[in-house]
């Protein structure tokens, strides 16, 4: 078997390693380009913790700041992992999204410890800012990327989707899913990709995916990257 990545370069090359280590071959097409947003070193004065919903949202804070001192909490196992490899030492997964994030993070913080720092990026999903305001807590949004849409499927994804190399693709975000459906029609796709099984982290991704017709559209049982990679590896 093997499938299309749609992730961001640094995150789809894990997930290739991941899919391999299953039986699973892939093929990498970046749809969104990571931009850090260059600035000084974040001030982090009582801050209690850092809420960190994507490993590009680890890697950004990464480069603005050498503090690896602070509780992270992560919206899931990928992004966790990300943290522990960057050298975070305290890390919590919600292993889920961010409803899950919101209440791992009331469940075992207190809202008078100090503020809460959201490493994230331009756009972001779900309210996690009114979840955690709601439970009186000091939510701070710092913006340390931007994610860039690209214009045009690579000659490569255009062939081996033509040709029925692949027999699937990967959608870990509505953006992203959007996005492909999108190109897929600009570059004559759409009906190609009636052939192949739309893999989506969850319902919401589905929804955009299904912008065009697929052969069939498997959503992961939870919301995380374990789920969907087990999804494929049973289809």
């Amino acid at each position: 078997m093997r499938v299309l990545i749609t992730r961001p370069f640094d995150d789809a090359e894990a997930l290739a390693g991941s899919l391999s280590r299953r039986g699973v071959q892939s093929v990498i097409e970046p749809l969104l380009t990571i931009e850090h947003i260059k600035g000084p070193k974040l001030d982090l004065d009582g801050v209690q913790a850092l809420v960190m919903t994507s490993a590009n949202g680890v890697r950004a804070f990464m480069a603005r700041g050498s503090n690896r001192s602070l509780p992270v909490l992560a919206v899931g196992n990928a992004t966790a992992a990300a943290a522990r490899l960057g050298g975070f030492e305290k890390v919590q997964s919600a292993s889920g999204d961010v409803g899950s994030l919101a209440s791992l993070i009331i469940e075992n913080l207190e809202a008078d410890g100090g503020a809460l720092l959201h490493a994230a990026g331009s756009k972001i999903a779900g309210d996690l800012s009114g979840l955690l305001k709601d439970a009186g807590f000091d939510y701070r949004r710092e913006v340390l990327y931007k994610a860039h849409k690209v214009d045009q499927l690579s000659s490569v994804a255009v062939q081996a989707l033509k040709a029925g190399i692949v027999s699937g693709v990967l959608f870990f975000s509505p953006r992203t899913a959007s996005a492909f459906a999108n190109l897929a029609i600009k570059a004559g796709l759409a009906d190609a990709c009636g052939n192949l099984t739309a893999f989506c982290l969850s319902q919401a991704v589905a929804g955009e995916a299904d912008a065009i017709k697929w052969g069939r559209t498997v959503v992961a049982e939870s919301p995380d990257q374990e789920s969907l990679l087990a999804a494929v590896c049973e289809t």
